[in-house]
């Protein structure tokens, strides 16, 4: 239950005066339903209305407030032309100016004769000057309500500031004021304010300092924010630990014959991070671990012998992959050591349908496959497995944390590994995996070849063909990237498909295409075509961005790279460099690159060190964009901007963890507080963790 002293906090939004059903949808997208939600929708720039000349003293192109008497009103003759109405003071006069204004409204707000205070930008019309459209206009009882200092939000078609700057108002005047939940001493420390002098200093600005993310209210909010979120992680932590797994130990038996069938010697990080898995899997706790390994750093292998030690140990072992083309290539590049081992391992994907996934079904059930790898498809509520012990799901952040639990409730007490191959930086590590132990992958298998990437102008089209021309005769297969254009499945296709037209004019049939749209089936056989040699040219969308596996690929070509990510940029490019040859990224771009695209592809040029990317990439796009998408499974922080508050999160990571140490029930009045911290945030399923231990 929410407590009662926050009711008023998470009223709808239209409960506050003046904002109806259809203003209130429009601030719900910008904001968020609830009347906190205006509350955490800080100001990103002011208007100092202050400045109060007389119209004699005025200059163009400032903002002013002025009282002025309104001396005539100028209808239009027609509608093209504006409403004009005459305003002056005992210095001189100057025309107001309305595009499509109403007699009726202007006469009601502007009645000739009488005194109003106005306020907007002043420009020069001829010899005179005018106010177009003033932001207000009031009587004079109400001028120190306009004379201050306004602060600007983020708007969205249809809600003015004016409307947006009283909702939240009003959504102040509301807020209780709670009890304290931060540490006395931090406080004094820090210099802090108490909860509700910080809202209310937020959003009542006297200058730009005072809109800085690390003003000191700005500061304390930020810091509750991520103090809610390292709080809630410690109880999802803590409540892993309680549940009791089953110590899992292998003989090895199936362990060694891998080893003895792989093509290289392992490296000392995987040698290591599998010595941590081994750990997690023969304590009695159930193992919640992210391996996080740069493109090409060996994972898969780490995977598989954790898979291997469920099976040796007699029970059964799933693999999980967010797109099929990635379970299909899990399933091939195994088959082999896993024949080696004299292990069978079944594939379960949305393709397999009617008798055949009946069959797999069947044999999930009664434990005669003890290694599956699949897509979603391994959720479904018909696939039950007789002894599930270990699920490893690769690509983690394309994946929900629900979905995590989903497959983990598939079993009794399943020790779960997480994989991605996106570099993550440590503060979001602890702000999207804090609930998760983690071992990283920071060598790369001896013999790979670093990748020389070239930044070229898209102006040299012709010169890239050529280069891609003589390399396709020396034997090299080539990805063609095309562009993302933002937020459209169809302009990315039809760039795709138009580069596809232009090269299929050069070099005929040995050009292929994928693109999202397509079925899963058809872009299969594509890429098999090009991993056989059928095909030396893939054009292709973001699809192959990550984990497809083509050793002979060694040529890259971006198009547009300045479009895209660094973090995606670096998966791109980690698709080549995975053979004996030397390989080349092409980074094509337009000549007038903006500093943050210059920054990327200058950072893409000078390093192929995954973390120092994902580093990178946090400073340049902040923590929201940063894993792609909606979907990663981040969390949105609305206060906190991991990019510049990452000192908060380490205090917040530390002292979350001491307030579990001294009262891990929070029943203390300190921890009543903290119960309160955790609802405003709506981190209230952690109190559930907290009542179910």
């Amino acid at each position: 239950m929410r407590p009662e002293i926050l009711f008023s906090m998470f009223k709808p939004i239209t409960s506050l005066k003046g904002i109806g059903a259809r203003m209130g949808d429009l601030i719900e997208k910008l904001a968020g339903p609830h009347v906190v939600d205006l509350v955490w929708h800080l100001p990103s720039d002011v208007i100092d209305r202050r400045h109060a000349p007389k119209i004699a003293d005025a200059r163009p192109d400032t903002i002013a407030t002025m009282t002025v008497r309104v001396t005539k009103h100028y209808p239009p003759h027609n509608k093209r032309q504006p409403y004009k109405i005459t305003v002056m003071d005992d210095t001189g006069a100057m025309s107001l100016v309305f595009f499509r204004g109403r007699a009726d409204y202007l006469n009601k707000i502007l009645p000739e004769n009488e005194i109003r205070v106005i306020s907007g930008k002043l420009e020069r019309f001829g010899d005179g000057l005018q106010m177009t459209h003033p932001d207000h206009i009031v009587t004079e009882d109400e001028a120190e309500s306009v004379r201050r200092v306004e602060p600007v939000y983020p708007l969205t078609a249809g809600v003015s500031l004016k409307v947006l700057g009283k909702a939240i108002r009003a959504a102040i005047d509301q807020a209780p004021d709670l009890p304290e939940w931060q540490d006395k001493a931090l406080m004094a420390r820090e210099k802090w304010p108490t909860w509700h002098q910080a809202i209310t200093h937020v959003h009542a600005p006297e200058d730009l300092a005072d809109i800085d993310p690390n003003n000191l209210s700005r500061r304390r909010l930020a810091y509750d924010e991520l103090l809610s979120n390292q709080l809630a992680l410690a109880f999802v932590r803590q409540q892993m630990k309680r549940l009791k797994g089953q110590p899992l130990i292998g003989d090895d038996s199936l362990r060694h014959k891998v080893i003895n069938a792989l093509p290289f010697k392992l490296t000392n990080a995987q040698n290591f991070a599998i010595s941590e898995i081994d750990g997690d899997l023969k304590s009695e706790y159930r193992m919640l671990r992210l391996l996080q390994g740069d493109v090409g750093s060996g994972k898969t292998v780490v995977a598989l012998m954790t898979l291997l030690t469920a099976v040796e140990a007699g029970g059964q072992a799933a693999m999980m992959a967010p797109t099929e083309i990635l379970a299909r290539q899990h399933m091939e590049s195994l088959s082999d050591l896993c024949e080696a081992a004299g292990i069978q391992p079944v594939l379960l994907t949305g393709r397999e349908r009617g008798k055949s996934r009946d069959a797999i079904l069947s044999q999930l059930a009664t434990g005669a496959a003890r290694l599956v790898i699949g897509t979603h498809a391994l959720f479904q509520d018909d696939v039950e497995f007789k002894d599930l012990r270990v699920a490893v799901i690769d690509e983690q952040h394309r994946f929900g944390v629900h979905q995590r639990l989903t497959l983990a409730s598939k079993g009794q007490a399943v020790d779960m590994l997480v994989m991605t191959a996106t570099p993550i930086p440590r503060t979001l590590m602890l702000t999207a995996y804090g609930d998760m132990d983690v071992s990283r992958l920071n060598e790369k298998p001896a013999g790979r070849q670093p990748v020389q990437t070239v930044l070229i102008s898209n102006d040299r089209m012709d010169e890239v063909v050529s280069a891609v021309s003589r390399a396709q005769k020396s034997g090299a297969r080539v990805y063609w990237v095309c562009p993302l254009i933002e937020e459209s499945e169809v302009s990315d296709m039809a760039a795709a498909e138009d580069r596809y037209d232009h090269l299929r004019a050069i070099f005929g049939d040995r050009v292929g295409l994928v693109h999202g749209r397509m079925k899963g089936a058809d872009k299969d056989a594509v890429m098999l075509a090009f991993k056989t040699g059928e095909l030396d040219i893939l054009v292709a969308t973001t699809v192959i961005e990550v984990g497809v596996d083509v050793p002979e690929a060694s040529i890259m070509v971006i198009e547009h790279a300045e479009r895209f990510g660094l973090a995606q940029l670096h998966q791109l490019r980690g698709r080549i460099g995975r053979g004996a040859e030397k390989s080349t990224c092409l980074l094509m771009h337009t000549g007038n690159l903006g500093e943050v695209a210059k920054t990327r592809l200058k950072t893409m040029r000078e390093t192929d060190d995954g973390f120092v990317i994902a580093e990178q990439d946090l400073q340049l796009r902040g923590a929201g964009e940063l894993l792609g998408t909606r979907q990663s499974g981040l969390p949105a922080f609305r206060l906190a901007d991991l990019a510049l508050h990452g000192d908060l999160l380490q205090m917040a990571r530390d002292g979350s963890e001491l307030i579990l140490r001294n009262d891990p029930g929070l029943q203390s009045e300190r921890g009543q507080a903290l119960r309160i911290l955790l609802n405003i945030f709506q981190q209230d399923s952690s109190i559930k963790n907290i009542r179910s231990g």
